[in-house]
């Protein structure tokens, strides 16, 4: 069945209006010292970079960034398993986007079998009580789970294949979401039967429509968050005084970049 899609006219306009929102939301967590973090999780290429991209495309990186692990190494395979996760909670003031987080362990390290059963339902047991301690201690935390169908995953793959500046996005893990579609929807729905607590609720974004999906999460992210609009202070931009007795060195003391631009301008 098709479904219509949202039109980039309109995406383009709620996208500004929405990350202006973004912008006054942020300042009510800088000024009042909030702590927020997000997780994103999701099947593979269901669109969670491009939301997290438009979520932080005018935010003050200062006080804003994005955590996106890789693989532990040796070191880290030997902590507790949140340990390296911790690490990178919000502190006053900040807000944290998590593209991915502990939840890979009820997801591809389960699925691909790169944890035991044990340690897969020890993390099912102890992710709702960590995740307790971190809203009783005051943290603003939403997760968010996109949802795509295997029809339209299929077809992103297809597409970054084809595209170099996306290539790299490939990777044979994720091209075993394919193979392995079923075993994922399991780990799925149990991660959601153990996880999804009244204090730290899964919220889902149908992801098919990429533009939609980023919509709707800045609309509902900004919802979760009790901010309200707090005005800049004024700011006057001084008169440029007068130059006295500088004398700017000539050009070719300097190292310029070669203007490459020049030569694709149309005469």
């Amino acid at each position: 069945m098709f479904t219509a899609r949202m039109s980039k006219g309109a995406y383009e306009q709620e996208l500004v209006r929405l990350q202006s929102e973004l912008v006054n939301m942020q300042r009510w967590v800088i000024e009042t010292g909030a702590r927020v973090l997000v997780i994103f999780e999701g099947r593979d290429a269901a669109g969670k970079g491009g939301s997290i991209k438009r979520v932080m495309q005018y935010l003050n990186p200062r006080s804003a960034r994005v955590v996106a692990l890789p693989q532990p190494d040796q070191r880290e395979k030997g902590q507790w398993y949140y340990q390296r996760y911790i690490e990178h909670l919000p502190t006053a003031g900040e807000i944290v986007l998590m593209d991915r987080s502990w939840y890979n362990r009820a997801g591809v390290e389960k699925v691909m079998e790169f944890c035991t059963p044990q340690q897969h339902e020890l993390f099912l047991q102890q992710t709702p009580v960590l995740e307790r301690l971190l809203v009783d201690d005051g943290i603003i935390f939403i997760k968010y789970w996109y949802s795509v169908s295997d029809r339209e995953q299929e077809k992103r793959f297809r597409s970054r294949k084809k595209d170099p500046l996306r290539r790299w996005k490939l990777s044979e893990t994720d091209l075993a979401s394919i193979t392995k579609w079923e075993d994922y929807s399991r780990a799925k729905d149990e991660m959601f039967e153990r996880t999804d607590t009244d204090k730290a609720p899964w919220w889902t974004i149908e992801s098919d429509d990429k533009r939609a999906a980023r919509i709707n999460t800045i609309k509902h992210l900004l919802s979760q968050v009790p901010y309200k609009p707090l005005h800049p202070a004024k700011v006057k931009i001084p008169n440029r005084p007068r130059a006295d007795k500088y004398d700017r060195p000539v050009k070719e003391l300097h190292r310029y970049v070669p203007d490459h631009a020049s030569s694709l301008i149309q005469t």
